[in-house]
């Protein structure tokens, strides 16, 4: 695993702790490439906001009016739903037809339009507006509408508008297999060593096995799309997150816009965490933060700033299927703990005393409810969610 930990006062904490057996595969490195999930999101928010900004779109344009026709009830799905997760899209990762892709067994190539087709094929959860349900799909809209506005793929948009210009070396939104750089292997155990809490379904992963896992590095990770398939290390994170909440990626109006949220939890819509615009809010035992986590096969992280971007911290643990499923209860309170104490510790602040790990998502419950409570269901995840049951 990775943690980096930046309180800004001085040199970041950078740790790194590594099976024996991964060790044959592959020395981790701090500043390893690892496939982000749904961090991306915030990167696809960034870029709405930035054209924005340049007049070229408005968060109130409804989804009609750029995807003419390919959306249900388009003319009343606005772009500021598809980012806050209010669309009521269904959600196309929790469609069979991505099954194959999840677990490494089908190489094709998806495109936004083809993830899009996919969600849209299945009726509505609600209608647009009336309340917060996680949602892929709403991204995979979100760059097919960057496609139309700009003419340029998601994944060029975030090389010329992001990485290029905050010199993020190793940040890229991933096409294929490829990694540009060194990267960190991702792991889920085979079969014989699944534990049972995982479904049938999602216990037969591809790719190379030893010691009990999978490597599942070679991957195509492009069912994630503009919902989840961005690459980047922790230090380029923390330079994106500290220029966005710095203000250097956005204007004040289109940042006030990001920061704006809707209830996460209906059952604490007043003191519960957020939904902003491709990202997420909520309080800590130790400071408020503004997170995501990201969730894809082999691969579960956590992104982590407070609201000016002077501290910031990630957590990359290379494995999925284990938190998705919580099928691995020693992980999950460990991971929890562990999350707890990086965020007080990016605060500058002990963890205070007689505090229990609170519940949250796959990676750790940042704080309570941001991440849903317990596991990633499809309609609670902060991260690209592998779809509990197919279809």
């Amino acid at each position: 695993m990775i943690v980096r930990v930046d309180d800004g006062r001085g040199r970041p904490v950078e740790i790194v702790e590594q099976a024996w057996w991964a060790a044959r595969d592959h020395r981790i490195a701090a500043g390893d490439e690892f496939r982000m999930g749904s961090n991306t999101k915030t990167m696809m928010a960034t870029l709405v906001l930035q054209l924005a900004a340049e007049g070229r779109l408005t968060l109130d344009d409804p989804v009609q009016r750029w995807l003419p026709g390919r959306v249900p009830d388009g003319g009343a799905i606005t772009l500021r739903m598809l980012l806050n997760h209010t669309s009521g899209l269904f959600d196309y990762t929790e469609d069979g037809a991505l099954l194959p892709s999840i677990l490494g067994r089908d190489p094709r190539r998806w495109t936004s339009a083809d993830l899009l087709a996919v969600g849209v094929r299945h009726e509505p959860l609600f209608a647009p507006g009336a309340r917060w349900s996680y949602s892929n799909t709403g991204y995979a809209a979100v760059g097919a509408v960057l496609e139309q506005v700009t003419g340029q793929s998601p994944a060029d948009l975030v090389r010329g508008r992001i990485a290029r210009p905050l010199g993020l070396r190793h940040t890229y939104l991933a096409t294929g297999p490829a990694w540009l750089g060194r990267h960190a292997h991702g792991y889920e155990p085979d079969p014989a060593h699944m534990p049972p809490g995982v479904p049938a379904a999602f216990r037969d992963v591809a790719g190379p096995r030893h010691d009990g896992h999978v490597d599942v590095s070679a991957h195509d990770p492009s069912w994630g799309g503009a919902a989840g398939a961005v690459v980047s290390t922790a230090q380029d994170w923390a330079r994106f997150h500290s220029a966005l909440m710095s203000g250097r990626l956005l204007p004040p109006a289109q940042l006030a816009e990001m920061r704006t949220t809707v209830p996460m939890d209906p059952e604490n819509p007043v003191d519960g965490p957020g939904s902003g615009l491709g990202i997420e809010t909520g309080a800590t035992p130790c400071g408020t933060v503004w997170a995501h986590d990201g969730g894809i096969t082999g691969y579960s992280s956590s992104t982590i700033t407070d609201g000016t971007g002077s501290r910031t911290a990630t957590v990359l643990v290379p494995t999925e299927l284990l938190y998705e499923f919580e099928a691995d209860r020693g992980l999950v309170e460990a991971d929890r703990a562990l999350h707890l104490a990086v965020v007080c510790a990016m605060f500058g602040t002990p963890v205070p005393a007689g505090t229990a790990p609170v519940a949250g998502g796959p990676a750790g419950g940042i704080v309570a409810g941001l991440g849903a409570a317990g596991g990633r269901p499809a309609e609670g995840a902060t991260s690209l969610p592998v779809p509990a049951q197919a279809g």
